[in-house]
């Protein structure tokens, strides 16, 4: 078979872009599999060294000048042996139909995005929009009773009436309950789990996890053959936490992983509401704890969740185009307007910067906006037009 000469020009670009993508990803998972190295450090390296494929062709000694980098780590990174392991990774996530969202990748979930330990790279398998307009985190004990059920019941169908994904973790109890609740109302919804995507924990949740696929999807920054140690779990609650607008604890005891989820949600700048409990009841104590002390808004029903997050207000004017045509904006104002169309849920320091305003006057600005039903403030500082 010959070819003419614009057809091999069009297929050396083809293997040449293929090879290039299969390289990145190389270099993506090797990062991640770097000892010593997790996502804060990993990110640091990346933007002093300018790529992630330039970490592994940085000398040592310019590896040195990097702040909070030692010799041991660097030592580490120049005589790193991670590319075979991460060969292998690669070739099981193409076997079973796995995404992996790397930090820098546009459809990295600009929520999880705005933490400062969010994974350098994870993974999932299913079908879910990690960046829907909104995300809610549902979590909990595992000894859920019949009361924290029908709580999760309650909450989870006074949610369908929106565009809606629910996160949790796969856990016997409050987890599954969100789980399935979501799916019997076609809530797309996200388990995030303590392990790699080779195995499911627990196996009972095997037939739950596969209807999760098909709406929504199974998350993990663990590689293939993690197992669910007890130290995994306290770290996949971060992803839990970043990838929320709120996070509900429906049911938890004095101590336990949903209260970890609900501190590191605090520490993220999201909301938090507890669902309060009989003061003798052990497994409300940890609900009634934070709301006590001001670490979760009081939730009481749908009611309270949707005040507090301003979806109630949201909801009853639907028409944002319509009234788009009626509202008079000053030069200022439009400014802002064509700033935030021009620019994906851009932050208010790159606002800032592109107006020329000053930080309060912009803050300002952007208020107005929003009490006009214009603009929308989004967790981490960040902010969209609203239609």
């Amino acid at each position: 078979m010959t070819y003419s000469k614009n057809k091999r020009l069009n297929l050396q670009k083809n293997m040449t872009k293929c090879f290039t993508l299969f390289m990145n990803k190389i270099y993506q998972l090797s990062l991640s599999l770097l000892p010593g190295v997790g996502g804060i450090t990993a990110k640091k390296l990346v933007s002093y060294c300018g790529g992630v494929e330039a970490v592994f062709k940085e000398k040592k000694s310019a590896l040195l000048k990097i702040p909070g980098i030692g010799r041991s780590l660097a030592s580490s990174i120049v005589n790193h042996k991670v590319f075979e392991q991460a060969e292998k990774e690669l070739e099981f996530i193409e076997k079973n139909n796995i995404t992996t969202y790397f930090y820098l990748d546009k459809e990295y979930p600009y929520r999880l995005k705005q933490c400062i330990d969010s994974p350098v790279l994870f993974f999932m398998k299913g079908n879910a929009d990690l960046n829907m307009s909104k995300v809610v985190s549902i979590v909990g004990t595992r000894s859920a009773t019949d009361y924290g059920k029908a709580k999760v019941k309650e909450i989870v169908e006074g949610l369908a009436k929106y565009e809606i994904l629910i996160v949790s973790g796969l856990a016997y109890g409050i987890d599954a309950a969100a789980h399935k609740m979501s799916l019997s109302k076609n809530i797309p919804t996200v388990g995030v789990l303590g392990h790699g995507l080779d195995m499911i924990y627990p196996p009972l949740h095997t037939k739950l996890a596969k209807q999760m696929i098909e709406n929504g999807g199974l998350i993990s920054d663990f590689f293939s053959g993690s197992k669910p140690d007890r130290e995994n779990f306290p770290k996949r609650n971060r992803i839990i936490a970043g990838l929320s607008d709120a996070v509900i604890v429906a049911e938890a005891a004095d101590r336990g992983g949903a209260l970890i989820t609900a501190h590191i949600a605090n520490s993220y700048n999201r909301d938090v509401f507890a669902i309060p409990g009989r003061t003798v009841d052990p497994l409300s104590a940890g609900c009634n704890h934070i709301i006590k002390t001001h670490k979760a808004h009081m939730a009481e029903s749908i009611q309270d969740i949707e005040y507090i997050m301003r979806w109630d207000i949201e909801n009853s004017s639907k028409k944002p185009l319509q009234r788009q045509l009626f509202v008079e904006l000053d030069d200022d104002e439009q400014k802002i307007i064509d700033i935030l169309k021009a620019n994906e849920n851009p932050e208010i320091d790159f606002i800032v910067s592109e107006s020329g305003f000053s930080p309060s006057k912009t803050s300002a600005l952007l208020l107005n906006l929003e009490f006009k039903g214009l603009v929308k403030p989004l967790p981490g500082k960040i902010f969209k037009v609203v239609g």
